[in-house]
């Protein structure tokens, strides 16, 4: 028996200290809810939830981000939604205003309200903010855009790409006609023979007898014999004489052709027409009415620089067509505002959904200038055209921006559910299952107190030593 070394009491109480720091442990996760509390823990499951944590905490932000997107998005296409219905006002006016019934008085009253839309629309693009960002009005620095260009109404085929357009139609001949401007042109014949060879009569074999002529609204039946000079209802003429009889002025009409005789010697020609018939034309005032109409109808809010006719492009072609390529009009407008959403948690550029937002501005628009009270109602016409472009145009950028929007949505949701999981995933390796650590609690509280008990025990043992030293 020793008193030096009680091995009992020492092993009791390294035993008890074991037991009383797992018990430490124990009560340290179960009033936590974590399992791991310090590195010492778990190293590994450390490491591996901080990453999960950074990924989880990366994602919820993200989230919010595409949140804000749409929260943006939304509110430059609302502002949109009322550019749309003042467009649709505009274009309404427009069509009025293109009525013939309507005054100049009127047309000017009209004008008034364009113009107040038109600044309406100025003022939406340039107070529409989100967080203290613009969102119409587009980015620093400008830029040049074309503005589209118009066929003006004119018969034939028109096509266009970012810079040119080129308007092809049927080569003008005497005899044809032409719609410019509401107005219908004929082609004048600046001799008789010109008038014959357009209806048909360039030679004496094409004059069937027995088929009738129209000379100025007379009919003439074709003989073989002599002209007829007797004032009967139905003259004859035969073909040597029938150039006689288109004289100045003179329309002829035969198998369904006509062609109308100039008035006057080409010399004395009004800017290639008729002074006597203003609808009596050459072929070559005809084509510079058409370039006259062309340009007006694509040069509407070109402040820059309007539309032109190329020189080199303005030639009748082989086959019978004659070719305007026109350059288009341009305008300076602002850049298009750019913002990225950063929509994950790593720095992966592919994280990023980039909204653009070009500027709306009346100018930007096209609608800069657009006037409807002029007196014949053109420029109205023309107008119709440039308010379709206006809203073909903020109908792509809603539309664009409704993509964004929809794209935002489902990243929306995949990112929380990526979230959800991820956190999960933590849940398993950092947090305390409470029901199977009340367990390991209740066991290490019972051997405390078995290991309290002993380690009495093993202290009260060497008692015994003082019955021998008495």
């Amino acid at each position: 028996m020793v008193v030096q070394h009680n091995m009992q009491a020492a092993n009791a109480s390294r035993m008890l200290g074991i037991t009383t720091n797992a018990q430490s442990k124990s009560t340290e996760k179960l009033s936590s809810g974590f399992r791991i509390n310090r590195a010492a823990d778990d190293a590994a499951g450390l490491s591996i939830s901080e990453k999960m944590r950074k990924q989880i905490r990366g994602l919820d932000q993200a989230s919010t981000n595409a949140s804000d997107g749409i929260s943006a998005v939304q509110t430059a296409e609302g502002a949109l939604t009322e550019v749309h219905s003042m467009l649709q006002r505009m274009n309404e006016l427009a069509v009025q205003a293109a009525n013939g019934t309507n005054s100049e008085s009127d047309r000017s009253s009209i004008q008034d309200e364009i113009n107040q839309l038109t600044t309406e629309i100025d003022r939406v693009a340039e107070t529409t903010k989100f967080n203290e960002t613009y969102l119409l009005k587009g980015d620093n620095g400008t830029k040049e855009i074309k503005i589209s260009a118009h066929d003006a109404g004119l018969l034939g085929t028109f096509s266009q790409n970012s810079i040119k357009a080129t308007f092809t139609m049927t080569a003008l001949g005497v005899g044809d006609t032409y719609t410019i401007g509401g107005t219908e042109y004929e082609i004048g014949a600046e001799t008789a023979d010109e008038v014959l060879e357009a209806i048909g009569l360039e030679d004496s074999s094409k004059a069937i007898v027995g088929t009738t002529i129209q000379i100025a609204g007379k009919s003439w039946t074709f003989v073989d014999n002599t002209t007829g000079t007797t004032d009967e209802e139905l003259f004859t003429i035969k073909y040597d004489d029938l150039a006689s009889k288109i004289s100045d002025g003179t329309k002829a009409e035969y198998n369904g052709k006509s062609a109308t005789r100039f008035s006057v010697a080409n010399a004395d020609l009004v800017e290639e027409t008729d002074p006597n018939n203003k609808t009596l034309i050459t072929a070559t005032g005809a084509y510079n009415k058409v370039k006259t109409e062309l340009i007006a109808a694509s040069s509407i809010g070109a402040t820059k620089t309007p539309a032109t006719i190329d020189a080199a492009g303005d030639v009748a072609v082989a086959n019978g067509k004659k070719v305007f390529v026109i350059t288009k009009g341009a305008v300076d407008t602002k850049n298009d505002l750019m913002f990225n959403l950063h929509v994950g948690a790593d720095a992966d550029m592919t994280n990023k959904i980039g909204v653009r937002i070009e500027s709306l501005t009346a100018k930007a628009l096209g609608l800069d200038g657009v006037n409807v009270s002029d007196a014949t109602g053109k420029q109205a016409t023309y107008s119709i055209d440039c308010i379709a472009d206006a809203l073909a145009k903020v109908s792509a950028q809603r539309s664009a921006l409704g993509a964004v929007q929809n794209r935002l949505e489902h990243s929306i949701a995949n990112l929380d559910n990526v979230v959800e999981n991820t956190e999960a995933a933590e849940s398993r390796i950092r947090d305390t299952d409470m029901a199977d650590e009340m367990v390991t609690y209740s066991k290490n509280n019972i051997l405390a107190q078995a290991g309290q008990s002993m380690l009495a025990q093993a202290n009260q043992a060497t008692q015994g030593v003082l019955s021998l030293l008495g």
